[in-house]
């Protein structure tokens, strides 16, 4: 079995640095893809929601075809072709808006950021469903458990992200320091902007919901509501000093 969580994804770096992006997000997938087929094995691949344009109006199907905006869904994209080429006996798990206690994410992000600044400007016209990491690699264990154990077919592509209702990153923002301050944190005045009024490198998709049907149908996974394991999240990070990497 194996499962590939490696990728390059620095979403605004990648557009200045497109053959690191492809190497790790195309060319790594491929070369993990062959590997698995010549040994008999199994994979499972990550992807992204990167991989739509995001002006669909409601969630992403995996039956949807890709139009990424920019380097980073690209290369990731061509990660997803590579692996489809090479093996049947895969799993693709098309995720978004991950966060966790560790590593760079949006949440540690904003908590960094509250401490230092009495006021932030956060992006109310993206709209997604946080994953919390933990609850994903949970998922990915029991899928390859299952194959493990020698269940054969429902390969393919499927979505994954957190439960509950979409929201925007403001609405997001607002629910961590909401949540953070019934936790002892400090709470910074929080003013809702658009994508124009933040601009990056790379476009962000609009929409970044994804329908997770399909997984619950084959496999019976679902992730729990994003805002309860936002809660998790916010108990470990605060709970002692901040790590590294924020």
């Amino acid at each position: 079995m194996i499962i590939n969580a490696a990728a390059y994804t620095a979403v605004d770096r990648a557009e200045s640095e497109p053959g690191a992006a492809y190497a790790l997000n195309r060319d790594g997938p491929a070369h993990l893809a062959a590997a698995a087929d010549a040994g008999g094995v199994p994979l499972i691949h990550i992807s992204t929601d990167y991989v739509f344009d995001g002006q669909k109006q409601g969630p992403w199907t995996e039956d949807d075809p890709v139009a990424p905006l920019g380097v980073y869904g690209a290369s990731k994209a061509a990660g997803e072709r590579a692996v489809r080429e090479r093996l049947a006996a895969h799993l693709i798990i098309r995720t978004s808006w991950v966060h966790a206690p560790f590593g760079a994410n949006f949440v540690r992000t904003m908590l960094r950021l509250g401490r230092e600044r009495p006021e932030l400007g956060v992006v109310d016209d993206q709209t997604g469903r946080p994953t919390y990491a933990p609850d994903l690699a949970q998922a990915l264990v029991t899928l390859a458990g299952a194959l493990a154990g020698g269940r054969r077919g429902g390969f393919g592509t499927f979505h994954l992200d957190g439960g509950g209702a979409p929201v925007t990153w403001y609405g997001f923002a607002r629910e961590i320091f909401a949540r953070a301050a019934a936790l002892g944190a400090g709470v910074p005045k929080l003013r809702p902007i658009t994508t124009a009024d933040y601009p990056t490198p790379a476009r962000r998709p609009a929409n970044s919901v994804l329908s997770a049907a399909r997984i619950r149908t084959v496999h019976g996974l679902a992730l729990r509501p994003w805002p309860d394991a936002l809660d998790d999240s916010l108990r470990r990070l605060l709970a002692g000093p901040p790590k590294s990497g924020s």
